[in-house]
């Protein structure tokens, strides 16, 4: 990038926010503070797409904005860089370092290889389907920052470790985070955000709602968003295409590799309890409340530093080897986005925009559910899929009941919504831009599919309120 160029990147920014305080109406946006938070994530959002700075630093503009604009109490924003999620991120870095430290990377990525096959477009639907399948029981971010790194293992084994300038690593990478998003929806379990509509459907009817119920509603749903996204995935990957030789290929390289050396099994050992641990939680919260999916791979992270080479007895892990290794990218962009959610909504912005769509006088109908989906898709790409929740099945709920409407379909419809989102680095997709993504072309590739969805989710789900009376209760 020239300096010019730069030079107005970084001018534009900041003038984004400015543009956004001053020139937003005070009749949808009451105050300075929401304002100001409307144009701290343009301001991010440009930045992370146009590049004139490391995608990291711009992760800490929510801190530098608050603290000289204070839209919100500063606690909030700041605890986004330590929150439970951020400490998965670290732990499950730390343990990928000891991967590399052994060699077990090259094992695993050869071992994939030679199971899958190289076909792209396999490898494509393996991932992405994989993804979705996990993140329908377990976290989204559990999910995507465990998948993760063994795909960039495996990409690195066939000469694609530099995502940027990847388009296979690039593509892989962007569909692993969108089936964790897609996997969601499947079930209650998917995250807390359908918990927290599933809390509404509760209070609505004042009876317990059955997960089961959850599935057989949505299942329509999910089976258009895997064709959706598979084809979308595939659209320009060629049937010849594959990532540098045949499947006989990488066997014969896997049956060729040393036998499995005592650090390898280890450290593959000590990720595949932290992994089960975190995938079979239910099992032991009673017993021990504190061991949730973070700490869990924390206590991984630890114990590697506590194995040694039996050739020598050095350790295997030095933390000044280590932390020029650990993927600290990931963990600020991931922490800046969860900041600058707690920005729109600290600030009041997020109720803002919710009044904004309540007051535009919308009637019941195909509008309304064009409407939702548009409004909760786009609020999940600011802030995260729980916060848009919070914020919009009460908006939803009021709208409809103040229309005399049956409010249930529309607060399923929102959960389309609040699950999947696309265009921005933010929550999970924040993990692949660590690894290597540009945002550049995860917008680029995010609002096509971003349009798809809302257009598709909108005839479906209308099409199943209207004609499917299950759709219209809970």
């Amino acid at each position: 990038m020239g300096d010019t160029k730069r030079f107005a990147y970084l001018i534009i920014g900041p003038a984004l926010f400015a543009l956004c305080t001053i020139a937003l109406p005070e009749s949808a946006f009451t105050t300075v503070e929401s304002r100001m938070a409307i144009g701290t994530v343009a301001w991010m959002a440009f930045w992370w797409v146009t590049g004139p700075v490391d995608y990291a630093v711009t992760g800490l503009l929510p801190i530098a904005v608050n603290a000289l604009c204070q839209m919100t109490d500063m606690s909030s924003v700041i605890a986004n860089y330590s929150s439970e999620t951020i400490m998965l991120l670290l732990g499950a870095s730390i343990v990928t370092v000891s991967w590399e430290e052994t060699g077990l990377d090259k094992r695993i990525a050869a071992r994939f290889l030679s199971l899958i096959g190289s076909s792209l477009r396999s490898q494509l639907m393996f991932w992405m389907l994989l993804s979705m399948a996990l993140s329908s029981i377990l976290p989204n971010a559990v999910v995507c920052a465990t998948i993760t790194p063994i795909a960039v293992s495996m990409l690195k084994f066939v000469g694609e470790g530099d995502i940027d300038k990847s388009r296979i690593g690039s593509k892989l990478l962007l569909y692993i985070a969108y089936g964790a998003g897609v996997g969601g929806l499947a079930t209650p379990l998917g995250g807390a955000m359908n918990l927290v509509t599933v809390d509404y459907l509760q209070q609505l009817t004042g009876t317990e709602y059955m997960y089961v119920d959850w599935v057989i509603r949505f299942a329509p749903i999910m089976v258009a968003l895997v064709l959706i996204t598979g084809f979308f995935m595939l659209r320009d990957v060629k049937k010849e295409e594959n990532l540098g030789g045949s499947k006989e290929f990488f066997i014969e390289q896997y049956k060729a590799m040393p036998k499995m050396s005592r650090e390898e099994a280890l450290v593959l050992g000590i990720f595949v309890v932290a992994t089960a641990l975190a995938f079979t939680r239910q099992f032991y919260a009673d017993a021990l409340p504190g061991l949730k999916p973070a700490y869990v791979f924390i206590i991984a992270g630890i114990t590697t530093f506590l194995l040694t080479r039996p050739q020598d007895g050095r350790r295997l892990m030095l933390w000044k080897t280590v932390q020029g290794k650990i993927v600290w990218e990931l963990i600020f962009i991931f922490a800046g986005g969860l900041a600058a959610g707690a920005l729109i909504n600290g600030s009041g912005a997020a109720q803002d925009i919710g009044n904004l769509v309540a007051g535009a006088g919308l009637e019941s109908g195909i509008f309304l559910v064009f409407v939702i989906i548009t409004f909760t898709l786009l609020m999940s790409d600011v802030t995260s899929n729980t916060a848009t929740a919070a914020v919009a099945m009460p908006i939803v709920i009021s709208i409809l009941q103040g229309m005399g409407e049956n409010p249930i379909p529309y607060i399923y419809i929102a959960s389309i919504g609040v699950n999947l989102s696309y265009m921005l680095p933010t929550s999970i997709r924040a993990i692949p831009v660590g690894y290597g993504l540009s945002p550049k072309y995860m917008l680029k590739e995010g609002w096509k599919i971003t349009v798809v969805i809302i257009l598709t989710m909108t005839l479906l789900s209308y099409a199943l309120m209207t004609f499917w009376p299950a759709f219209s209760v809970a």
